[in-house]
């Protein structure tokens, strides 16, 4: 990938500020939109942006998943002795405990 610099400018960002990065930064780097990083003050006037793509965060939460889910099906499989079934009165239990319960998202 060529070196490419772009113009950053200061600026008000809702209630922050902040710098402004043209937008041929963003169409010239699709994979970087929405990404988050860091950034680390090498001296008064040079800067140094880390930024990481959100694929990569999405894979690293799949990929997370995936190993707990393979854990409690190793666990369940090799522990199947103590395993019950759901049944409808605990479900009954289970609505019952979480009734009027509100999920802030």
């Amino acid at each position: 990938m060529p070196n490419r610099s772009y113009k950053a400018t200061w600026s008000k960002i809702g209630n922050s500020s902040g710098f402004r990065l043209e937008s041929a930064f963003v169409k010239e780097n699709p994979q970087l939109a929405g990404a988050s990083g860091e950034v680390e003050v090498i001296n008064s006037d040079t800067l140094l942006v880390r930024l990481k793509p959100p694929e990569l965060e999405q894979e690293k939460e799949e990929l997370m998943l995936s190993l707990f889910l393979d854990f409690v099906m190793e666990n369940a499989l090799s522990n199947s002795d103590e395993i019950e079934s759901y049944t409808e009165e605990m479900a009954v239990e289970d609505e019952n405990l979480i009734a009027g319960v509100v999920i802030d998202s």
